[in-house]
């Protein structure tokens, strides 16, 4: 089958691999209708994150008809169409029983290297670092799904893929950010970045009765996105956030924060993006928390912080002080899909939520590694890319 495969910084390929099997009776084997590239992919993509091999399988969204099922899964049946979330959950264990799905304890395969990274285990993650289980992603025709009776999301047939393909990320980890901001009617949510995950936050923080949702970025297409969703629209290339956000809240800070950027953060403006550029150059930082700081530095006392955005290892001159005495409650962690999934594909189904709104490229799998600097470089308008693994080369490009 093809793939699209990591070989190095900057170098994602679409490769001839060998097809998946089952490896196990829980296992299912999709053949994958659509899959996307998610702006954590381009942490990969730029060599932030530890623990990938070459020739590894990108991809952790994606979707696709069920074609084979192990002896044990009864849940699943050949044709099922499902959204695969990209937590790999066993269902059983502690955590799972608690709905902490994305600290799943039974899933990494390379637990004892996850323990020594983060100090106890994460869930294993489709296409990923090795540190999350080193499975093979959904940037493929076909893809093997572990523990495949718990966690896929069986979708109608009456729903395009385009419709549902989210409920596997980006949709329940915009929801998530804003959920666990415990949001009030006289609320002033702040978004740091209008990406997919930003803008998601943004739309679930005003169906989760937010006053206003403030949106931070220097991007235009998603400036306009943002506004779109009833946002107000913050450019840190041309003004500064903290007058804005001053201003906004009459000197009171946003209510609440959520950090959709993660450890890539950079404002021009600012010598803290600077700095961080520099210490990250020499391998004296892994992530730049330009985003974190100022969130700390602008977030109303008695606030909450919510870090959606990915990091990785360490950062450096994070204002603990403020943190603390201005009494803000930090949330953070990779997403408990399958925590959301049910209700969000019903609002789908009602009508209260159309996600097909952040698609603005459709191309085919070969189309792929090109595409990943299209939108790590946000040319063409781009802010979200939707691929075909079956479609020809070229046909299904273009705008959505």
């Amino acid at each position: 089958m093809k793939a699209l495969c990591w070989h190095g910084k900057h170098d994602i390929r679409y490769d001839t691999v060998p097809d998946p099997v089952i490896e196990h009776p829980r296992d299912a084997i999709i053949r994958v209708s659509s899959c996307a590239i998610c702006g954590s992919d381009l942490h990969l993509y730029d060599g932030f994150v530890p623990g990938m091999e070459h020739g590894d399988i990108m991809g952790h969204e994606f979707m696709g008809e069920v074609v084979e099922v192990g002896a044990a899964n009864r849940r699943l049946r050949v044709g099922d169409r499902v959204v695969v979330p990209f937590t790999i959950i066993c269902g059983e264990c502690d955590q799972c029983r608690r709905g902490n799905f994305s600290v799943c304890e039974r899933t990494n395969r390379n637990k004892e290297a996850a323990d020594k990274m983060f100090g106890h285990t994460t869930a294993g993650l489709f296409g990923y670092s090795h540190l999350t289980g080193g499975y093979a992603g959904g940037q493929a025709e076909y893809v093997r799904v572990p523990y495949a009776d718990v966690a896929p999301v069986k979708v109608p047939d009456e729903l395009s893929d385009d419709q549902v393909l989210f409920l596997g990320d980006i949709l329940p980890t915009g929801w998530q950010a804003a959920a666990q901001c415990d949001i009030h009617p006289d609320d002033i949510v702040a978004v740091w970045g209008a990406g997919p995950v930003g803008l998601f936050s943004m739309l679930a923080a005003q169906m989760l009765g937010a006053k206003q949702v403030l949106a931070i970025d220097h991007v235009p297409e998603r400036l306009r996105m943002a506004e779109q969703l009833g946002a107000v629209a913050i450019d840190f290339d041309n003004q500064s956030v903290l007058d804005a956000l001053k201003e906004l809240t009459h000197g009171k800070g946003p209510d609440k924060c959520i950090d959709a950027v993660g450890l890539e953060a950079h404002a021009t403006r600012s010598l803290d993006s600077i700095y961080d550029r520099v210490k990250q150059a020499v391998m004296l930082e892994t992530d730049r928390p330009h985003v974190l700081r100022e969130m700390i530095y602008v977030c109303r006392p008695g606030g909450v912080l919510s870090i959606p955005g990915v990091y990785g290892g360490l950062v450096d001159k994070i204002p603990m002080g403020a943190l603390m005495n201005k009494g803000l409650t930090v949330r953070t962690g990779q997403t408990h899909v399958n925590r959301w999934t049910d209700d969000l594909l019903q609002r789908i189904i009602d009508k209260q939520i159309d996600p097909t709104f952040i698609i603005t490229h459709r191309v085919s799998l070969a189309d792929g590694p090109q595409m990943y600097e299209t939108f790590r470089d946000k040319k063409d308008g781009c802010v979200k890319v939707v691929m075909s693994p079956f479609a020809e080369t070229g046909t299904a490009a273009g705008h959505g």
